[in-house]
């Protein structure tokens, strides 16, 4: 049963990493043709194609390997601003010069007498911004919508203020040091020197009516070494508890949440029960703006993160648990919630949906890079267009031809090659040295 469960989830991931591609894909088809823009091929997938229709001058299809896809819209490249559009000069000089003229002949293969006018690139700068950004609004807006059926329709594992152990010594708590056995010379925790025992539902602290753990955790911070009244309901009895909390070394919270950063705070040594809760839509929120936060200081540290997945995947270190996946490494560890004994059914489908909605925020803000191949790049050459166009309306100076965004093509393919080195990386080391729950 574990494995028909594991397989479907796999399958579901898969299914909806296809749709999430599509979709990207989709927000800038539309757009492109809303502007009467010539749009020829739409295709999910890379590699061999699977199936293909045309309708009108469009090729839909689906492709073998569901990690991307395509939408080709025609006139992306100027011609050169010695070139008419159509005409493109047989060949250059130089290897990038060659490059240039070879992907300028290819783009102009669909173009006819008829179609000027109807050219990407003849697009006014602000359409360009939509057609290039409408893909990254898609994926972020179905993260947003994956996110809100996940906890607003599911819910989240939450802390709630019944107690479910109790720390038996005071060691320092971080995110790096995992508490060992205790010795005689560590402290009993004030926890277990009131009395506390698991099951115990928090009611008060020092008199103030608790109604989340959240709040029980602040208290109890700022409380530091001091005497506290603790009153609890065991059994369907309350009960008045008393002791001092200690001072120790704990993990940030708030904006340093995840860090390294410890801080000292007041400490009494329980954890708690996680329920199943429900949220509100402004929890997605959060949950969107701390993934953001998030995503963008992994692409910041994307370098450095790939240089130790890669010594990992050679056996010369360990692999961070928070260390960057390829969707092989996302796939693995979806089929590994499947194939698990613990959880139910639902809980199952709708952490395969908080992958693809955390997928999809990745997705969409990487797209943000301005570097090419990314959608940011398309976005970056649109404004710096309109800027130029400005500057020159300004100083009263004929109108700029449009920006040569062939030129960037050399980078494009250095970029290609990168991203293409970063795959391989995370997929060998997703088989050799997985991240595991």
């Amino acid at each position: 049963m574990n494995i028909l469960v594991s397989a479907a989830a796999v399958l579901l991931f898969v299914v909806g990493l296809a749709l999430s591609v599509g979709l990207h894909e989709l927000g800038h088809l539309i757009p492109g043709k809303l502007f009467n823009v010539k749009v020829t091929q739409y295709f999910i997938g890379f590699g061999r194609t699977l199936w293909s229709r045309r309708r009108g001058e469009t090729e839909y299809g689906v492709k073998a390997i569901p990690l991307g896809g395509y939408v080709k819209l025609v006139g992306m490249l100027p011609p050169a601003a010695d070139e008419e559009p159509g005409k493109v000069r047989a060949s250059r000089t130089g290897m990038f010069q060659q490059l240039v003229s070879d992907a300028r002949s290819a783009e102009y293969e669909d173009v006819g007498p008829h179609d000027h006018g109807r050219l990407f690139y003849q697009l006014p700068w602000w359409k360009r911004v939509i057609v290039w950004g409408a893909g990254v609004t898609i994926n972020v807006v179905l993260a947003f919508l994956l996110f809100a059926a996940v906890f607003m329709g599911y819910g989240a594992l939450t802390p709630t203020t019944t107690v479910s152990s109790v720390s038996e010594c005071v060691q320092v708590v971080s995110a790096q040091q995992k508490p060992g056995p205790c010795t005689a010379s560590d402290p009993v925790t004030p926890a277990r020197e009131a009395g506390l025992r698991p099951g115990d539902r928090i009611l008060r602290f020092n008199g103030q009516e608790i109604g989340a753990y959240a709040q029980l955790q602040r208290l109890i911070r700022a409380n530091g070494d001091d005497a506290f009244t603790l009153t609890v309901e065991r059994a369907g009895r309350e009960l008045t508890l008393h002791a001092h909390s200690v001072v120790n070394q704990l993990p940030a919270l708030g904006d340093a949440r995840g860090s390294d950063k410890t801080v000292e705070a007041g400490f009494l040594g329980i954890t708690p029960t996680l329920e199943v809760q429900r949220k509100s839509a402004g929890y997605v929120v959060t949950t969107m703006v701390d993934g953001t936060k998030e995503v963008l200081e992994t692409i910041g540290k994307l370098p450095v993160k790939v240089y130790h997945v890669g010594r990992a995947a050679l056996g010369l270190e360990e692999r961070a648990d928070d260390s960057p996946m390829s969707v092989v490494g996302a796939g693995r560890i979806v089929g590994e919630v499947g194939a698990s004994d613990q959880g139910t059914l639902a809980s199952k489908f709708f952490f395969v949906l908080s992958v693809l909605a955390g997928l999809n925020l990745f997705l969409g803000l990487i797209n943000l890079v301005p570097l090419p191949p990314f959608d940011g790049a398309g976005v970056a050459t649109s404004l710096y267009d309109a800027l130029r166009r400005g500057i020159a309306r300004v100083l009263r100076r004929p109108a700029p031809g449009p920006v040569d965004s062939a030129k960037l093509l050399p980078l494009s393919y250095a970029m290609a090659v990168v991203i293409m080195v970063v795959s391989v990386v995370l997929v060998v080391a997703d088989v050799v040295a997985p991240v595991t729950l």
